[in-house]
């Protein structure tokens, strides 16, 4: 998503306009959940699978940010003189407005993290995602679910609670992220 961002943030246009945003639209108009268990029950489940199409679903909103960002400075005078000694493009983009959006895309990413373990969570939970033998938490919660009834819920609530845990870290991280590169919130204190 960044690099989409960057390229159509710097180049403008219709690349931007007709390209890489409508694309970036068309796949933000559709629910995340249900276009990977279409894509994921079309060619199977698989760690790789899973990956693949959850990093396809997440990554708009990283390109959205990132153009955004670059819509914002790609008039700063860093920016203009660096166009004025001939910089190409790419080093434009890599040395001076990557640097700039860096640190909301890193919010941004820990934050994205709790909904993309949730998400991969699920998909295994139903069969859909990770599979036996490899070791996922929501395939754990799903064996612990389908033998509840005889061994008790411990093989289910091990796993939950280490979800949750884990969700909860990657909030936390996140805020506390969002809160160092706030430059609103660095004088409050």
């Amino acid at each position: 998503g960044v690099p989409l961002g960057l390229l159509a943030g710097y180049v403008g246009g219709k690349l931007d306009e007709l390209v890489i945003m409508r694309f970036v639209d068309a796949v933000m108009a559709m629910p995340g959940l249900i276009l990977i268990l279409a894509v994921v029950g079309a060619t199977g489940p698989s760690l790789t699978n899973t990956m693949i199409i959850v990093g396809v679903v997440w990554s708009p909103g990283y390109a959205r940010l990132t153009r955004g960002i670059v819509l914002s400075i790609k008039e700063e005078v860093y920016v203009d003189a660096a166009r004025a000694i001939g910089a190409p493009p790419a080093r434009i983009m890599g040395r001076h407005m990557l640097p700039n959006v860096i640190a909301p895309v890193m919010v941004l990413a820990s934050l994205s993290a709790a909904g993309i373990i949730l998400i991969e969570a699920g998909l295994s939970f139903i069969g859909a995602g990770v599979q036996p033998p490899t070791p996922a938490w929501g395939g754990m919660v799903s064996q612990g679910y389908q033998t509840m009834l005889t061994r008790g819920a411990w093989p289910l609530v091990a796993p939950a609670i280490a979800i949750i845990l884990l969700v909860m870290s990657f909030n936390f991280v996140g805020d506390g992220v969002r809160d160092a590169f706030d430059p609103r919130l660095r004088n409050v204190r």
